[in-house]
């Protein structure tokens, strides 16, 4: 019953952003889910976000490590084939020297010959050079094909150590910008702190308010006990007039040097 009524709600909906938007209904509602997506994404802490980013760059690990499985495989199969390779190319070294050793016996025109302290005809030789050849001309083609394969496989055992070295350096870089990351969310939240703590001056205002309070009651103090100096008789020194000397006109006329000036000169002067 209750699905019944979902689905009838469901379909009541649509129905009615069909009638309202019409053909847009679609693009309305794809519209409307990214708007919603993007709304929830911003309130996700950013600390979540690295951490989810972190986690991801530990999911590397397991593929890391399957790829040093593979290239630590293909190293030892190369190792083994190439020393079968080695091996084999010995082998087919020795049976050259034999089989020129043989040539060179049947040319030199004996009907019997002396291999290894035994007598053999011309013919058993010949026989026995043929088998020779055609097992090394057989040997030889494994071993060309086993040098092929050596080469391919050497050339996807360089191409899987590279990317294993691009995976590690990739991860290191990862971890690398992480950290950064985690410094820089750091700053961030410290300075946050700081722009939302709320500074109380009121002490620092009080402080000035009592200093200059203080100066104007040491003002007033200064200003009182002034006053009662002067009701108190003391002698004001300011007042005191210099004494004027008996000689000054002697003086002022030593000084400048010239007799005193006749009385009309002086008023011609002026």
């Amino acid at each position: 019953m209750l699905f019944k009524k979902l689905v009838l709600g469901a379909v009541g909906l649509a129905a009615v952003g069909a009638f309202v938007f019409g053909r847009d209904v679609v693009s309305y509602a794809r519209t409307g889910a990214n708007s919603v997506r993007q709304a929830v994404k911003a309130e996700v802490p950013l600390e979540f976000e690295i951490t989810r980013a972190r986690n991801m760059v530990e999911r590397l690990v397991p593929d890391i490590r399957q790829c040093m499985h593979v290239v630590a495989e293909q190293q030892v199969d190369i190792e083994h084939l190439t020393a079968d390779v080695d091996r084999k190319t010995g082998e087919m070294a020795r049976q050259k020297e034999t089989m020129f050793a043989l040539r060179s016996e049947l040319g030199s025109g004996k009907t019997i010959h002396m291999v290894a302290g035994k007598k053999y005809g011309s013919d058993e030789i010949k026989r026995d050079l043929a088998t020779r050849f055609e097992r090394f001309k057989a040997a030889e083609e494994i071993l060309t094909a086993d040098r092929k394969i050596l080469k391919a496989r050497e050339a996807t055992l360089a191409a899987n150590q590279d990317k294993l070295e691009g995976m590690l350096q990739a991860k290191k870089d990862l971890e690398v910008q992480l950290e950064q990351l985690q410094a820089r969310l750091q700053t961030l939240r410290a300075a946050e702190t700081v722009s939302k703590l709320s500074i109380d001056d009121s002490n620092l205002s009080h402080a000035r308010k009592l200093i200059s309070e203080l100066n104007k009651q040491i003002d007033v103090k200064e200003r009182i006990l002034d006053a009662e100096g002067k009701f108190n008789g003391l002698i004001e020194v300011e007042s005191i007039t210099p004494a004027v000397p008996d000689d000054i006109g002697d003086r002022i006329d030593a000084y400048f040097g010239d007799e005193p000036a006749d009385a009309n000169e002086v008023a011609e002067a002026r």
